[in-house]
This record gives structure tokens, C-alpha cells and sequence, in this order.
């Protein structure tokens, strides 16, 4: 079992949205798994980008904006494939939809990992901590709350 991350507290709250983030990548898996109406999890990505993903990306700008190396340039890549996944996924067939459903589970999924295990780690070394209280207020202002998951449909179950 591996030991927890300890995260800062003025960016913990982006490690807990990652919580959300795994839980959409297993909940598109099961679907898939369970070889659910494609439809229904695509209404499901859609809602998670434009509730959860797009405002977590804008947030960690916050923290992004302070350290130009390549990890940062990495996360950024990163971002960039997820939006053009999902961009994909909406524009291409239905036959194309499964595969490209389980391809932004795989993203999300490593993308939260290497945040998690190094890119975090690695600004919470670069960045001082007056800087980190200062991204830590922005963050906040950006989303006060932790955003719950609160989409209807369970086709995951």
C-alpha cells in the first residue's frame, strides 16, 4: 500500500478534486465494462468536463503560472490532449465513442497520477511558501467549495 501524499494545505484543494477526477475515470471504465449505452456516458464526460475539469485546469493555471520547466510544460500538454479528446469524442461517430471514452479515462487517470506523484511535489519545493498562501487565496476565490459529483445518471452501478 503506498504511503499518502502530503500535500500543502494552500493547494490541497486540487488534490482533493483529483479524488473526483480517478472516481470519473473508474466510473467511465465500468460503463464500459458493463457495456452501458455509449450515450449515456458521453452525457456523463460532457457534464464532467464542463463542471469539473474546466474549472480544476483554470485553477491549477493559478499554480502553473509561477514555474515555467518542463514539468509544468508536461501538465499543460496534458490539459491540451484531454480538451482535444473530448473535442474528438463529440465530434466523431458513435463508433468511435467507446474507444474514445476509455482513451480520456486513460488521460485523466495518468494526467491526476503525475500531478499527484511529481508535478506537485516538485512546485511545492519551487515555489516559497508567501507565493503558495498567495495561490492558495486565488484558488479559493476561483472555487470556494469543492464541486460535488452530482450527475443523475449512475450507469456505473
Amino acid at each position: 500500500m503506498e504511503k499518502p501524499i502530503k500535500r500543502s494545505k494552500h493547494i490541497v484543494q486540487l488534490s482533493k478534486e483529483h479524488h473526483f477526477s480517478l472516481l470519473f475515470c473508474w466510473k467511465i471504465r465500468n460503463g464500459l465494462k458493463k457495456e452501458v449505452d455509449i450515450s449515456r456516458i458521453i452525457n456523463y464526460i460532457n457534464y464532467f468536463w464542463k463542471e469539473h475539469l474546466l474549472p480544476h485546469f483554470q485553477e491549477e493555471d493559478v499554480l502553473f503560472s509561477t514555474v515555467k520547466d518542463a514539468f509544468v510544460k508536461r501538465a499543460y500538454d496534458e490539459h491540451h490532449e484531454i480538451n482535444e479528446t473530448v473535442r474528438l469524442l463529440n465530434s466523431s461517430g458513435i463508433e468511435k465513442a467507446p474507444s474514445l471514452a476509455l482513451k480520456i479515462a486513460n488521460l485523466v487517470d495518468n494526467h491526476v497520477r503525475f500531478e499527484e506523484r511529481e508535478l506537485f511535489p516538485h512546485l511545492e519545493r519551487a515555489i516559497d511558501e508567501p507565493k503558495l498562501i498567495e495561490i492558495g487565496k486565488e484558488i479559493k476565490q476561483l472555487q470556494p467549495e469543492i464541486a460535488q459529483d452530482t450527475f443523475a445518471d449512475e450507469f456505473w452501478k
